[in-house]
């Protein structure tokens, strides 16, 4: 099955400038942004700029060039939030959700960034 983008969703419309954001970081193929119900002090959404739904359909079907430049943004955005476990910072959390069972509630891929705090547990267990 193709992935079936939806240009209508909110990071789209935050792309294209509809819909404003508080930028952290932008490259010619991400956008780094504060989230606007940050779950942590430190919460950063890093989004590619193309029309990917998830992390394993950007890992797919995205450029190399989109690829690195995603990683290497993501990686200096926490630098830039003091995030960095590199003698700077104490650490952060990364999380990408896909699909239903990912609880992902906005289909264009993202990584969260949250930091500023001990994060607890990855997941609990039921």
């Amino acid at each position: 099955m193709a992935y079936a983008y939806d240009d209508q969703n909110i990071f789209a419309k935050i792309l294209r400038g509809e819909i404003p954001n508080n930028t952290v970081l932008e490259t010619e193929y991400t956008l780094a942004f504060r989230d606007i119900s940050p779950k942590a002090p430190e919460h950063v959404l890093v989004i590619p700029k193309g029309p990917y739904v998830t992390f394993d359909h950007f890992c797919n079907a995205a450029s190399n060039a989109e690829i690195l430049d995603f990683t290497r943004t993501a990686g200096q955005v926490c630098k830039m939030i003091g995030a960095a476990p590199d003698g700077t910072g104490s650490g952060f959390r990364a999380i990408t959700n896909a699909g239903e069972d990912g609880v992902q509630e906005v289909p264009h891929y993202h990584l969260h960034i949250l930091a500023g705090r001990p994060m607890g547990p990855m997941l609990l267990m039921r």
